[in-house]
């Protein structure tokens, strides 16, 4: 039995079971969350066990209390397979009068919601779990903590032993948990694996409506080649036009993006709104990333050579990388991620933002002397636009680095932090 990775999200699922009777863990497919809640479930009842899935339907709809019987916390492995199930669930909640009672996870959102009459408002809590970040796959040393620089700790110490070509081969890997320990050939095959069967597959599963895999193929290849734009739907199937032999029009391009989000293989960012004392107004569009940035690499068709002879594109993906692990560390302290840019052309990357309304800004650059002069530039230029009588100053200012090897604090209070270092 492979030894169990510590996720980030361990913690959280302990504290929300602690503050209702039901948690419902929701992300992509392959990304852990079956082995994570197994970790703290008495009991488990796997709902798409082929053995058993078309008994568990049926026992769904016919006696569902059975389906929840079990030492709590009770694991209910893929519960959209029936909806009928969330009722159940609230239902339970509601008379066994407890907390921590079930722990749910979900690959996609039910296809059908209409069986579904109860929000599970005040008893159900909901967290979100993406493939593993480079601290959790032990590829960061951890030596600089996010959740210290919001606690204002001025010490930023660390050293990546993470090269460029390496950074090349964990952007194609991905943070896919079962590739962590194979061999580096076989890993950078399970992203691909992985794509292949959100095109053939996995798509179809949101509304059990077969799509053309070949439009799929070039629907994620324009979203490959735009990660980290605010490009509309019309732009995408504009670009699909000019690229690609076939045309997509644009309410096919929003109905796909729409089932790939509904599977969690699409995550975009949204656009921060802070006092500002420009007058320029704010773009509201949100980015588009993949939940991983080995699945734009997938959907191009490119491994680590291709990205080291390309690094405009390594760049884009380098980006998106370092997107999921701030997503997962963020997750961590009660907080979201962000991208900024206003109509002047000022941008910032990254805005990590809490609940209660610190805020950090973060650049980031594969690295370079000249890259890392454009990062403090944006970041000293955004920080004094903000209006500090009607929000608070920036908590931190970093550039996040590919191929910088220490981690630092410049004297002009701006941390320069590889991402081979940096941990929730």
């Amino acid at each position: 039995m492979k030894k169990y990775r510590t996720r980030v999200v361990d913690a959280i699922l302990r504290e929300k079971l602690e503050g209702k009777g039901a948690v419902l863990i929701e992300g992509p497919k392959w990304c852990g969350k079956t082995t994570t809640a197994e970790q703290i479930a008495k009991s488990v009842l796997y709902m798409d066990d082929p053995q058993t899935i078309e008994q568990n339907i049926n026992m769904a709809s016919l006696n569902p209390k059975r389906l929840l019987s079990g030492q709590t916390p009770r694991l209910i492995d893929e519960w959209q397979i029936a909806p009928k199930l969330w009722d159940a669930i609230r239902f339970e909640v509601d008379h066994r009068d407890d907390l921590g009672q079930f722990v749910l996870t979900g690959s996609a959102v039910p296809p059908d919601t209409r069986e579904i009459t109860h929000s599970g408002t005040g008893r159900f809590s909901w967290l979100m779990m993406r493939p593993m970040s480079l601290y959790e796959s032990g590829e960061s040393t951890g030596e600089v903590s996010l959740s210290r620089l919001f606690e204002g700790n001025g010490e930023v110490d660390g050293e990546s032993k993470l090269d460029l070509d390496r950074i090349a081969f964990l952007i194609c890997r991905g943070g896919w948990p079962r590739a962590i320990d194979m061999r580096d050939k076989i890993a950078l095959n399970q992203a691909i694996d992985y794509y292949d069967a959100v095109v053939h597959s996995d798509i179809n599963r949101v509304d059990n409506a077969q799509k053309d895999p070949e439009r799929v193929k070039r629907l994620m290849r324009s979203l490959a080649r735009n990660q980290g734009q605010q490009i509309a739907n019309t732009a995408i199937a504009a670009d699909i036009a000019a690229n690609e032999e076939a045309t997509i029009n644009q309410e096919t391009v929003a109905s796909y993006i729409g089932a790939l989000k509904k599977i969690f293989v699409v995550e975009d960012m949204p656009a921060w709104n802070p006092n500002l004392r420009s007058k320029s107004a704010i773009r509201t569009s949100d980015t588009r990333y993949y939940v991983d940035a080995s699945i734009a690499a997938a959907a191009l068709g490119i491994g680590p050579s291709d990205l080291i002879n390309d690094l405009n594109t390594m760049g884009f993906l380098f980006e998106a990388m370092c997107i999921r692990d701030l997503r997962v560390f963020a997750e961590a302290l009660g907080g979201s991620v962000y991208h900024f840019r206003n109509k002047a052309g000022l941008e910032c990357d990254t805005v990590v933002h809490l609940r209660n309304g610190s805020y950090g800004l973060i650049e980031i650059k594969l690295g370079g002397e000249k890259l890392i002069k454009e990062g403090v530039e944006t970041l000293t230029t955004l920080a004094r636009s903000i209006d500090t009588t009607k929000m608070k100053a920036p908590a931190f200012r970093m550039i996040l680095t590919a191929t910088d090897r220490y981690a630092y604090r410049r004297e002009d209070g701006i941390c320069i932090v590889p991402i081979g270092c940096l941990r929730d």
